[in-house]
């Protein structure tokens, strides 16, 4: 960890059994050994497909749960250790934007409401409540006069900046968004995508943006970390992830993208199965039931993750043959 982390996770793991009462209940892992750092300013991308794990490392890295094992730190703070001020001030410096606006807003709160409900939290005066609502409206495209109107009365994507703005009348340092744009149409994601690269820009925000869409992230992120089945597979910085990828999975993510070039030695081979259940992860490397180059070797031994370039880092035994 460097001087400039905000927030990490090392070697995080968390399970979930299927029933707490029967006796033939299953384990699903979530997470298995994942490790991460967010540093000052940085946006990292969390990507993969629906059940690999990212909502779950959403939710443990803001401290909506906690892992089984491993530490989630906070500018090098383990959160189990941090006293009741430190932790109230790591609840405030870190928020999350939820998936579902719609859900995370009471339907029975004026939006100008919810906004300052942080505001109030920290008790700032009501006139300064107000004023600091209008700014906030503003900073992501609202009209301030819209602030006596209730949540039903917007769209998906007005929504969104709504659960936006709230999570900014914190003063947070990072935000986690989860799947911020996947129910929204294409123009209005570009909307929001744009707020979030101004938002970057002029409020130094970190940030960590989950998302089954790699473009999306590819336009937002400093970095990105590709998840499968609970584990990180690649991570590297975004250009270099599209310039040349090393995991057969994430080939196989950016061949499924819809006009985009393929990435040098790359193929345009689709993802032919559907995602392993994680409650009987393959043995071995995760990923070999649906990899076209899997060997006897990653059917019982699970790959390293090796840094092949620097910050480029890669779970796959053939990395070097496959990708140079």
């Amino acid at each position: 960890m460097n001087d400039t982390t905000l927030l990490s996770g090392t070697n995080l793991v968390k399970t979930f059994r299927t029933s707490q009462r029967s006796s033939a209940a299953q384990v699903l892992t979530a997470l298995d050994r994942v490790s991460i750092q967010v540093t000052v300013g940085e946006t990292v991308g969390i990507a993969g497909e629906s059940g690999c794990g990212k909502s779950t490392l959403a939710k443990v890295m803001c401290g909506l749960m906690e892992p089984d094992s491993g530490e989630v730190s906070y500018r090098g703070g383990n959160l189990k250790q941090l006293s009741r001020e430190e932790h109230t001030i790591f609840r405030r410096s870190t928020q999350m934007i939820f998936q579902d606006p719609f859900s995370s807003l009471n339907p029975r709160l004026r939006i100008g409401d919810s906004i300052a409900e942080p505001l109030q939290i920290a008790d700032i005066p009501p006139d300064g409540q107000r004023a600091e609502v209008a700014r906030l409206m503003n900073i992501v495209g609202l009209n301030r006069e819209a602030s006596n109107r209730f949540p039903d009365e917007f769209s998906g994507g007005q929504r969104q900046r709504i659960g936006i703005a709230r999570a900014l009348a914190a003063r947070p340092e990072i935000l986690i968004a989860d799947e911020p744009v996947s129910s929204l149409d294409i123009s209005i994601q570009a909307q929001i995508i744009n707020l979030l690269l101004q938002m970057k820009s002029d409020l130094n925000l970190s940030m960590m943006i989950i998302s089954h869409n790699l473009l999306v992230l590819h336009h937002i992120c400093d970095r990105i970390m590709v998840m499968y089945l609970g584990a990180i597979v690649e991570s590297a910085p975004a250009a270099s992830l599209f310039r040349r990828c090393r995991h057969p999975y994430t080939e196989a993510l950016i061949a499924a993208i819809p006009g985009l070039a393929t990435p040098a030695g790359a193929t345009t081979e689709r993802l032919s199965d559907d995602i392993p259940s994680a409650l009987a992860i393959p043995s071995g490397c995760r990923f070999h039931p649906r990899c076209r180059h899997a060997e006897d070797i990653c059917h019982h031994t699970p790959p390293p993750l090796v840094e092949y370039a620097p910050n480029h880092t890669s779970a796959c035994h053939f990395s070097t043959q496959l990708y140079g």
